[in-house]
């Protein structure tokens, strides 16, 4: 599918994506905050940042369900006022409320998610949502080139003005979704014909369970980026704004490479193009246990980057693609849990690992990715 034939949803949608990126500053900079600020040890802030994973997988599983059932529109305009106004919380409340407020707010925040792509996948055909997937990634990353370099100067000057910022931000875009969503959006009716449920869909699609093992270990090693990575440039010397560029410059090669890339594999068959993504996520990963420069931390992002270009809109698209019209709510859902269930454990299991044993991080989590490349070719012999 061309540019110029998408509906308006998906860019208005895409429009949002890009607002909300750029004033998302949260998960970036969450350990440097509790271990800074917060003045938690190293270990219990990774624990806590792990509750926030707690929040963003249940949401991914359970949003889409919501949204089938009761509209998609109507759940992420809900979802989000409620979440937004939480995060502008955070600097208010004690450490001890965090625990719950945190997890809560995360939940909202995937459980609109959802139903954002949701209903960007069923504004376009099946078999053509490769390209409507590209272009909201593309206006997340064009917000992320923005977001990090903003949110280290916010920093800077207060951890808890990047809250604040980042809560009033989803407001904003929830009021502005309100006006451009039309009231006849491509909502799901929740059909509850026998034999039509999602674990009954699933067992007759084993290629598809066999895929989500290796996007779950994959997000365990991508998800390092927003967990020991920051850590890991900190303790080696390097200033924040290093880890600031890192994560803008891969955002920079996305919004630029992305949707040509996309449009130029839109024929290729799914899965060689997702284990080569995972294999070039782990070299990416490897590569930073090489000595800390400035010209080695950036080289390892292009290679993990050039990973995610191949892997993470191919696949959201090829699960979408195999979702029937009343699951693709919870087809997202799923998929998104996967690819984000890294939020729950990459930062328990990383800062575990990088306590115990700094250099080990690097090749072991490059390791995984590997082993995530070769559950995608699993699957593609299973499909026969």
């Amino acid at each position: 599918m061309e540019l110029r034939d998408l509906p308006r949803v998906v860019w208005a949608l895409a429009a949002a994506r890009f607002v909300s990126s750029a004033a998302s500053f949260t998960m970036l900079f969450l350990t440097l905050y509790l271990t800074g600020p917060r003045e938690m040890s190293t270990a219990t802030a990774g624990l806590l940042a792990g509750t926030v994973g707690v929040g963003f997988l249940v949401g991914n599983f359970t949003g889409g369900r919501w949204g089938d059932r009761f509209g998609h529109r109507r759940v992420l305009l809900a979802a989000s006022s409620t979440g937004g106004l939480l995060l502008v919380a955070v600097p208010l409340l004690p450490l001890w409320a965090l625990v719950a407020l945190l997890p809560v707010q995360a939940y909202l925040m995937a459980t609109g998610s959802v139903s954002s792509g949701a209903l960007s996948a069923l504004a376009v055909p099946r078999g053509q949502r490769r390209t409507s997937v590209a272009v909201g990634r593309a206006a997340s990353n064009a917000g992320f080139v923005l977001g990090p370099p903003l949110g280290a100067l916010l920093v800077t000057w207060s951890y808890e003005a990047m809250f604040v910022v980042d809560g009033l931000a989803v407001i904003v875009i929830r009021f502005a979704l309100s006006r451009v969503l039309p009231r006849d959006a491509p909502d799901v009716a929740d059909d509850r014909t026998p034999g039509n449920g999602l674990l009954r869909t699933l067992r007759a699609d084993r290629p598809l369970v066999v895929l989500l093992v290796g996007v779950v270990l994959v997000d365990l090693v991508y998800r390092q980026l927003y967990s020991t990575l920051p850590l890991h440039l900190r303790d080696s010397g390097q200033p924040v704004w290093l880890y600031a560029t890192v994560i803008a410059v891969g955002s920079a090669l996305i919004l630029v490479l992305e949707i040509p890339v996309t449009q130029w594999l839109q024929g290729r068959g799914a899965y060689g193009v997702i284990a080569l993504g995972y294999a070039l996520v782990g070299v990416g990963t490897a590569m930073f246990a090489l000595p800390v420069t400035v010209a080695s931390v950036l080289l390892a992002m292009v290679v993990l980057t050039a990973g995610e270009i191949l892997y993470k809109t191919t696949a959201t698209a090829h699960v979408l693609d195999q979702a029937p019209d009343h699951l693709v709510g919870q087809y997202q859902g799923l998929y998104t849990g996967a690819a984000t269930s890294g939020t729950l454990i990459s930062a328990p299991i990383g800062t575990a690992v990088y306590a115990a044993a700094p250099a080990l991080l690097w090749p072991l989590m490059g390791g995984l990715a590997l082993a995530a490349a070769a559950f995608v070719l699993l699957a593609r012999r299973v499909s026969g």
